[in-house]
């Protein structure tokens, strides 16, 4: 995929679904983590674990309410499980069990959805998960991370399991470009800023990260600076980025690959409504599911691109 990159030269890197596999199989040499998965093991990953430590993994078929109850159970008994499936599988089938077993105990439950957004393409709205941000943010107790490269999500992973609690873990399916080129300075709840800018700030997630830099190098062109904030985790969310963006920049524009209600840029808009009301923007999918054709297609099609952000830029900038 080009995600329409034209202003940057970003190499391209590897899938954000396969980083997690190789970070959980990395991991696996702790005998607490346990993998279970909805039988879509070499589409989420997790097969690598599967053939590295069998006697830990459990495949519990298409049921994923099922997968949610034995993934509760083995955190339950002192175990570290990671319940994996496409995101809307596990968010949206699996939404009551995830709450009653999982958030209202506050187990210590690792839901990792994969193949998330309209960039699975051809797969079509049946698969595309664009809610789940939302539902998880809705779980008390959730830390929700959506990683923008496979450095970011390697990283992640580790960060995930090592910390006690329920969260979730959103990865997608095509190849990403690589923002992260030394690695990762990655820390749960504090965003990473990729470039300065007084001008406007555009925070985003995932894959909108990468198009983010893009506008930020197209808009640089025309006289204006944009800082730009990987805000990988939505929950808890890294409040003082939003503030200092509000200080310090005349406007927020937010980027997301997710409904427009419910996700980062509805967080980041009551944190700024409360810290530092400012002028905003969002790229979003609006309140639409989309259709199947090809990712990049869909991305243009859906306003999901570095000239959808510069728009909004103006938009935010306009006097």
């Amino acid at each position: 995929m080009s995600f329409g990159l034209s202003h940057i030269d970003l190499e391209e890197g590897t899938a954000t679904r396969q980083a997690f596999g190789d970070a959980l199989v990395a991991a696996g040499t702790d005998e607490r983590i346990v993998v279970v998965d909805g039988d879509v093991n070499n589409s989420t990953f997790t097969n690598g674990f599967m053939e590295r430590y069998p006697e830990r993994f459990f495949n519990a078929g298409i049921a994923e309410s099922n997968m949610v109850g034995i993934g509760a159970g083995l955190a339950a008994a002192g175990k570290i499980p990671v319940v994996a499936s496409f995101s809307t599988f596990l968010m949206s089938n699996a939404f009551d069990q995830i709450r009653m077993s999982v958030a209202f105990p506050n187990l210590n439950v690792k839901l990792v959805g994969t193949h998330a957004g309209i960039s699975i393409g051809e797969d079509g709205p049946s698969q595309m998960a664009i809610e789940d941000i939302a539902l998880a943010c809705s779980l008390p107790g959730f830390t929700v991370i959506v990683p923008a490269d496979a450095a970011s999500t390697t990283a992640a992973t580790r960060a995930m399991l090592e910390r006690e609690g329920p969260t979730f873990l959103r990865c997608g399916r095509p190849k990403v470009p690589v923002i992260y080129r030394d690695g990762d300075d990655f820390q749960l709840g504090r965003s990473n800023q990729l470039r300065e800018g007084a001008d406007v700030t555009i925070i985003a997630n995932g894959i909108m990260v990468a198009m983010a830099l893009d506008a930020a190098a197209a808009l640089a062109k025309e006289g204006v600076e944009a800082r730009v904030v990987d805000m990988h985790t939505v929950k808890p969310i890294d409040t003082s980025a939003i503030e200092s963006a509000g200080n310090e920049t005349r406007g927020i524009v937010v980027a997301e690959e997710h409904l427009a209600y419910g996700g980062l840029g509805a967080t980041v808009s009551m944190v700024a409504s409360e810290k530092r009301p400012v002028r905003m923007a969002f790229v979003n999918l609006g309140d639409v599911y989309a259709t199947s054709g090809k990712p990049d297609e869909l991305l243009v099609q859906y306003g999901l691109t570095p000239a959808a952000i510069v728009d909004a830029v103006r938009r935010v900038l306009k006097d």
